[in-house]
């Protein structure tokens, strides 16, 4: 998932450099989408971590 923020990012910032802003606005767009996709489940998986060490 980190690949594919940091690909987005690297288009977005393509295509701002040449003049398509439509296409580097869409692709930050999706690039924030999955950030927050990601960071939602890495915290996910930190407490259901943190739950299954305080059981054993």
């Amino acid at each position: 998932m980190l690949r594919l923020i940091i690909s987005l990012l690297i288009l977005a910032v393509i295509a701002g450099v040449l003049g398509f802003t439509g296409i580097a606005a869409a692709a930050a767009g999706i690039a924030k989408v999955v950030f927050w996709l990601a960071l939602v489940s890495f915290l996910i998986s930190i407490i259901f971590s943190l739950l299954r060490r305080a059981k054993l």
